[in-house]
């Protein structure tokens, strides 16, 4: 027994002995130029044995035999090795010019990171889904120098999307860009699962975007939805996150207490007489017997605490040796924050698949259908909160019970500041609780593809035929109340309507592409038509049924009430376009296109739009080679021209009106004939770009940086009439924007465990009007709030006087021959002379901003140790101005609350205050005159987002068979600094009358991969 025994146990050392033999490997480590390159990894594959060459270079490694070893550096390709005895390895890394082979989507094609003359920026999937939003071009905010995105809090809700600032006139047109989703176009992206994104690439310059013609002036946003790759096993894969919003940065009102002390100081009989009225019907605080029982803070009591959103999608990608195939489906909703049915639900589906038929022959199709529904809360809810008095409560059992008792249909348990005396109900809940607003969206997008290769590697013809459909059902209620005679809807009424979009596109490429030893030539030529076709049909009634199921206008009660609208519109489009590329020997590049663009639109029917670049890579000249610390250098510059069409055919009307006119005894009837009609065009957008690319320091830092010229000519602007009021669309502006921007990241390793990126961008930006027609100025705004564009200013800056201070005494006063001739008492504002004629007149309105920002920026920092990875992304713009309108609405409701920080801070005596005036003045004319009073700074500062993640890899820890997995934490903008008095600074138009709340959003998420 005992030699078996010894026998086993001897096999098992010699066994043990064996597997644990070790090879030592050995060597040097250079560059192309046979430099030394210290801190190199070396590690043995499957493991954490590893080590670092040394100043000199040089390693030492044991490693097991079979073992494979892998070389990396940052900035070089990694290379690895097969060890199967004891060696010495001296290797030569060669450089990884990081990106510069990856090839990008153009208008049209594809090409080379490195051949591009254009300012084109790609964001990749990875990148697009650490932001929870519904709405792929959320995630781009502060990541791209150059673009503005505005964020929208509401659920479903768009943000506004500003590619290098604002190039129409404001009401004329919209600021949006092209997106261009596989091949087709759309005014918006609302229904794309961000998940579904391969890349998204921004063309900024008219160089890049020309390609597209009368489209393209906003900017082009070319999307790749993902598909999957040939030869490769099926993968499913599950991305999903859980997570709350939760509103932030919740303006404070007053409360009842500052309310009534703000009433007592206005001295108004009428306003003190509502205080003791609402003390007479709720009661004394016991804290304060001088306040009503009741404190109703309005913002808490319409919004929710925290608001559910939820994403999961499912995934199915691979591919044989012929076919590739990516199919899914997803599932997205968000509550909103208002209490009340506001919410946003959709699904998608989607599949793609590409198959190559034979040699010469590929083919493919895509299919995206979306579903969405989405119901709409009041926004006239939030401008009601503000204004709400917090004497008042949410509810007034006694009013509800008196009108029980009289048999009162309809009777609301809601409260009305009218039972106090005031003017207005007040009471936000009367626009949440009787309205339902649904909207029903269903969205296809369909498209096949043949491409035939008639000289292989050389010439194909490409035949792209798409369409998308759009199918909106929109449906608003209001249902019947009363609370008192003027707090009441007595009939019950809905309006509904129904959207029909089609458009179909069918593109037609022909692409040739030759090398002759250093020269490389790229042409391609092509067609595109488009047939868009929109309907509209439309009708309201009322006294409809209160049940649910029968809101429907057929259902009502009024025939004398409904009515009905329908309008349609069809366009076509035919385009001729071509593209040449040039590049020589990776060192000099230039790019062609040319558009001929025709459209039904307009009267004028065809437009030409040519564009170029040049590059010159100067670091592959031979005078560079001795620059060690700078890999890649590219100059580039671009030119191009393209087209507007957001501008509607024709502006004006046609009138006549009935004259009576007496000559001696007799009437003499006639008629007056004006004509304001006229017929638009699309402006025009010429734009110049110069810029350059970098890789400096062994590709560890790498710098983009453009300045740019953007001249939007033939704008659509209001010019004033002849002889008569009013004004009608001309094309005859021209708007400049230009700017600086530049990005760069630096990718660094402290250990072969722990690596890190950080970078950022800035841009700024100049809006200038340069040409308005002769005119001195425009109007815009309204006579309280007045905005003016003028020559040599941005577009509707904000006009108006200039705040000195606040007069402090009767002495001040006396000093001033303004003040003495117009009035005033101390607690007034004071307005700046600017031409000291001790006259305050119209001479004295100066330009007190604008909603553009004058700079935005953004940065990152992304770590990683092992399987845990952390990312941070910040943003912020400054330069602009908001209109605070929800403050200078006391103009017309005087008898409202007024926020914390104005009740808090008025003036109430000599040394008071010198920013707000009395509570007296804020309701007199003279402090109400427009003034930078009511216009403040929209600068802010914010941590967009932070994510920390775990990545497990399922075959490791669990066995072959398991899926990896991806476990994250997402905080979506946790903090924003900014002094705006306003829940957001964050406002389109730069005009705030109380927009829905953008909230931050914590998410749990998992991403599965099978």
């Amino acid at each position: 027994m005992r030699k078996p025994l010894f026998i086993l146990i001897l096999l098992f050392s010699f066994t043990t002995l064996f597997a644990q033999e070790k090879l030592s490997i050995s060597g040097k480590v250079v560059d192309d130029t046979g430099l030394a390159l210290p801190g190199v990894s070396v590690l043995e594959k499957g493991t954490t044995n590893g080590t670092v060459t040394d100043i000199d270079g040089n390693y030492t490694l044991q490693v097991s035999t079979g073992a494979k070893v892998i070389f990396s550096f940052i900035g070089f390709l990694p290379q690895e090795f097969a060890v199967t005895q004891s060696t010495v390895i001296n290797l030569e890394m060669k450089e990884d010019v990081i990106g510069l082979e990856e090839v990008v989507v153009v208008g049209y094609g594809e090409l080379k990171v490195k051949d591009l003359t254009s300012s084109i920026t790609t964001i990749k999937s990875d990148e697009l889904v650490k932001t929870p939003a519904g709405q792929a071009m959320q995630a781009l905010q502060g990541k791209v120098a150059g673009v503005q995105i505005v964020s929208a809090g509401a659920p479903g809700g768009e943000p506004t999307v500003r590619i290098r600032g604002v190039g129409s006139f404001p009401g004329s047109s919209n600021s949006s860009p092209l997106y261009v989703v596989d091949g087709i176009y759309f005014d918006n992206i609302d229904f794309l699962n961000p998940s579904d994104i391969e890349t998204l690439s921004v063309l900024k310059d008219a160089s890049a975007s020309a390609i597209y013609g009368v489209r393209a002036a906003n900017g082009v946003v070319l999307i790749t939805t993902k598909q999957g790759s040939l030869n490769s096993k099926s993968t499913v894969t599950y991305e999903g996150y859980f997570g709350v919003q939760v509103p932030q940065n919740v303006m404070k009102m007053a409360n009842a207490e500052q309310f009534v002390n703000y009433v007592n100081q206005t001295g108004d009989p009428a306003d003190i007489s509502f205080v003791a009225n609402a003390m007479q019907r709720y009661g004394r605080s016991r804290i304060n017997p001088n306040v009503p029982d009741v404190n109703t803070d309005w913002y808490a009591e319409i919004m929710k605490s925290h608001a559910i959103q939820q994403n999961h999608s499912l995934t199915v990608f691979g591919g044989n040796n012929k076919t590739s195939y990516s199919m899914g489906i997803n599932y997205f909703e968000q509550e909103g924050l208002l209490e009340t049915e506001n919410s946003y639900q959709r699904m998608n589906i989607r599949s793609k698949i590409d198959h190559q038929a034979n040699d010469w022959l590929k083919v493919g199709t895509n299919f995206s259908l979306s579903n969405g529904i989405r119901y709409i809360g009041n926004d006239a809810a939030w401008f009601s909160a503000y204004h709400a008095v917090p004497i008042l409560p949410v509810y007034d059992d006694q009013n509800y019970e008196s009108l029980l008792e009289m048999g009162q249909s309809n009777a609301s348990h809601y409260s009305s500041a009218q039972l106090l005396g005031y003017r207005g109900s007040q009471n936000p809940f009367l626009s949440l609780a009787y309205n339902n607003n649904r909207q029903d969206i269903r969205k296809v997008l369909s498209g096949i593809y043949a491409q035939i290769d008639l000289i292989p590697g050389k010439l194909s013809f490409k035949s792209n035929y798409n369409v998308s459909m759009m199918f909106l059902k929109a449906r608003n209620v209001g249902l019947p109340y009363y609370i008192t005679n003027s707090s009441s809807v007595s009939l019950s009424s809905i309006s509904s309507s129904r959207t029909t979009d089609v458009n179909q596109f069918l593109d037609n490429t022909l692409t040739y592409n030759e090398s002759l030893g250093k020269h490389n030539f790229s042409v391609m030529a092509g067609t595109s038509y488009r047939d868009e076709w929109h309907d509209y049909l439309g009708g309201s009634a009322q006294d409809i049924p209160l049940n649910e199921n029968s809101w429907y206008i057929g259902q009502s009660q009024s025939e004398s009430s409904k009515q009905v609208d329908d309008a349609a519109e069809r366009i076509y489009g035919l385009s001729f376009f071509g593209r040449a590329s040039y590049n020589y020997d990776n060192r000099y590049i230039a790019y062609f296109t040319l558009r001929r663009e025709g459209t039904s639109k307009y009267q004028e029917k065809w437009g030409t739009f040519p564009a170029f670049g040049l590059g010159w890579v100067v670091s592959e000249e031979d005078f560079f080679q001795d620059v060690r610390f700078i890999n890649y250098l590219k100059l580039r510059g671009g030119w191009g021209k393209l087209g507007n069409d957001r501008i509607t055919r024709q502006d004006g009307a046609n009138t006549t009106n009935p004259v009576y006119i007496a000559i001696g005894d007799a009437q003499l009837n006639g008629a007056v004939t004006t004509s304001t009609f006229g017929y638009l065009g699309w402006e025009t957008v010429t734009g110049t770009n110069i810029g350059f690319n970098a890789e400096l320091f062994n590709n560890r830092l790498s710098i983009e940086s453009d300045f740019y010229i953007r001249d939007t000519e033939n704008a659509a602007i209001p010019v004033s009439l002849k002889l008569q009021s009013g004004s009608v669309l001309r094309n005859v502006g021209t708007i400049r924007n230009s700017g600086f921007e530049m990005a760069l990241t630096w990718n660094g390793e402290i250990s072969k465990d722990l690596k890190y990126t950080i970078g950022g961008n800035f841009a700024t930006m100049k809006n200038e009007v340069r040409d308005l027609y002769g005119q001195s100025y425009i109007n815009g705004g309204s006579a309280e709030f007045r905005q003016r564009s003028q020559v040599g200013e941005p577009l509707l800056s904000f006009y108006g006087y200039e705040v000195e201070g606040v007069y402090q005494n009767q002495a001040e006063i006396d000093a001033d021959p303004i003040a003495v001739a117009n009035n005033l008492v101390p607690g007034d504002l004071k307005f700046k002379n600017q031409n000291n004629d001790e006259v305050l007149d119209d001479k004295d309105k100066v330009f007190l901003g604008s909603y553009i920002p004058t700079f935005t920026y953004g940065g990152f920092v992304g770590l990683s140790y092992k399987n845990f990875d952390f990312s941070m992304n910040i943003m912020g713009q400054g330069g602009n101005k908001i209109l605070n309108r929800k403050r200078g609405e006391i103009i017309w409701t005087n008898d409202t609350n007024i926020d914390a920080d104005l009740a808090t801070g008025l003036w109430n005596g000599e040394g008071t205050s010198n920013k707000y005036p009395s509570a007296s003045g804020l309701r007199r004319g003279w402090n109400q005159n427009f003034s930078d009073f009511l216009v403040e700074d929209g600068s802010f500062f914010r941590i967009q987002n932070v994510q920390v993640a775990y990545n497990i890899k399922g075959a490791e820890l669990f066995g072959q068979g398991m899926p990896d997995a991806r476990v994250y934490f997402t905080a979506e903008r946790p903090l924003t600094i900014f002094k705006y008095n306003g829940f957001n600074p964050e406002v389109p138009n730069g005009i705030d009358r109380q927009f829905y709340p953008v909230p931050a959003v914590y998410t749990v998420g998992l991403n599965l991969k099978f």
